[in-house]
């Protein structure tokens, strides 16, 4: 089953580890290592679109130009696919693909990296590593 991502709603219940609901209101954590990612919305067109399916993994080392999945310091409630620009105080700054979406860092501030998007599975005419 692939969690949704994009501009939805997560729970935190109280723990500092982000949940996502998908279509049918389950809810997934991110604390697994690997995590299959529906991607929504056109802030990371051309390099990921509306409805690519990823894997992302949570932990290891993001580096400078990284696709990741982040929540904001201003907006923990949205959840979001960006590229990792640089770290920050306080964290990681972020840019969408598509400039003209400037639901990033620029409007948002600092952000919280929870994992690393490492390959695009679906869809099966465009896979491939990230």
């Amino acid at each position: 089953m692939l969690a949704m991502i994009g501009r939805c709603q997560i729970a935190l219940n109280g723990d500092p580890t982000p949940t996502i609901p998908d279509a049918q209101n389950r809810t997934y954590v991110l604390s697994r290592r690997w995590t299959p990612v529906l991607v929504q919305g056109p802030s990371m067109t051309p390099v990921l679109r509306h409805g690519d399916a990823v894997l992302v993994r949570r932990g290891g080392r993001i580096r400078p130009g990284d696709v990741v999945v982040a929540t904001f310091h201003s907006k923990p409630e949205l959840l979001v696919v960006k590229r990792a620009v640089r770290e920050v105080d306080g964290g990681w700054w972020l840019e969408s693909q598509n400039s003209a979406v400037t639901d990033d860092s620029r409007r948002y501030g600092p952000a919280t990296v929870h994992g690393r998007v490492v390959w695009r599975y679906w869809p099966p005419s465009w896979p491939g590593r990230m």
